[in-house]
Parts: C-alpha cells; structure tokens; sequence
C-alpha cells in the first residue's frame, strides 16, 4: 500500500476515537469515559513511532482542545508527553503480554489525567470528584480489546 493510504487509515482510526470521545454519555458514566484518543495514539505511537509520534499527538490534543472547548494547549500538552514516553519505551511495550500492556496504559492514562489536573489547577477549574481519576480503569479494562482491533485494522489494510 501506498504512504498516503497508511496516513489514511491512522488518521480514520484517531475520527473515530474522537468520536467516541465526543458521543454523549449518562451523566452518571462521564467519569468513566476511556481515553478513547489517548489509547488509540497510544496503540500507534508504540506500534509504528517513526510515523505517529509526539508531534501528532499535539495536533490530535489540539483537536481535542477544539472539540471540548478547553485550553488551548490543554490536551496537546498532555498527550504529547505522555507519547513521547510511550516512544521512548515502545520496544518493550510490545513485547509485554496485553494484561501486562493494560497495566502500562493505566499509568499512562493516570499520568495524562495528572498534566491535565495540573493544568486545571493553574485555571482554577478542578475537577470536584474523585471519580475524575477513574477513566484510567476503564482504559485499562478496555486496552485488550482496542489493541485487538486496532491491530486487525493494521492488518487488514497492511499499513506499514
């Protein structure tokens, strides 16, 4: 397949993360909303860092800063650093059993939820709930399955 066809299916996975992102939820499950766009940057930034790497990480937190009305910066700032570790070790990443891999996406969500709460913080706008931390769960809970479909995805498209 061609460059641009693999740019084409990256790009729709992270459309469709982000409108998992955005689908409105029960308001007593907003806290546990996944890191649908985290994970999926996550799955490519570790599967293929030499195309996704911190630098679409900060167009997809702008997007996401866009998209939910927040600082600008926000969210770029959040997932670009969480995707620059996540390079740094993606050769282990792989290598690790995908219960193992969930454990490490919990720490990067925690991580990234953590830039985001010290961002808020300087903002004055902190979120009132503990339950603010437990979207990190649920990516956790969830990472096995996204890592399945994402990888059947690249896959069937052959995206190198």
């Amino acid at each position: 397949m061609t460059d641009t066809f693999n740019w084409f299916v990256i790009v729709i996975t992270l459309i469709i993360a982000f409108i998992l992102t955005l689908l409105p939820m029960p308001g007593w499950t907003v806290w546990m909303r996944p890191a649908w766009v985290l994970m999926a940057l996550l799955y490519w930034a570790t599967a293929m860092p030499y195309r996704v790497n911190v630098i679409t990480a900060w167009m997809a937190g702008l997007c996401l800063d866009v998209f939910n009305g927040t600082l600008l910066g926000e969210h770029a700032l959040a997932l670009a650093v969480v995707i620059y570790f996540a390079v740094r070790i993606h050769s282990r990443f792989r290598m690790f059993p995908l219960m193992q891999q969930g454990l490490f996406v919990f720490v990067f969500v925690l991580f990234y939820q953590f830039i985001l709460y010290c961002i808020q913080g300087f903002v004055g706008e902190l979120p009132k709930s503990w339950l603010y931390w437990s979207s990190a769960l649920t990516s956790m809970l969830l990472w096995p399955w996204v890592f399945v479909i994402m990888h059947d995805c690249r896959r069937r498209f052959r995206v190198v």
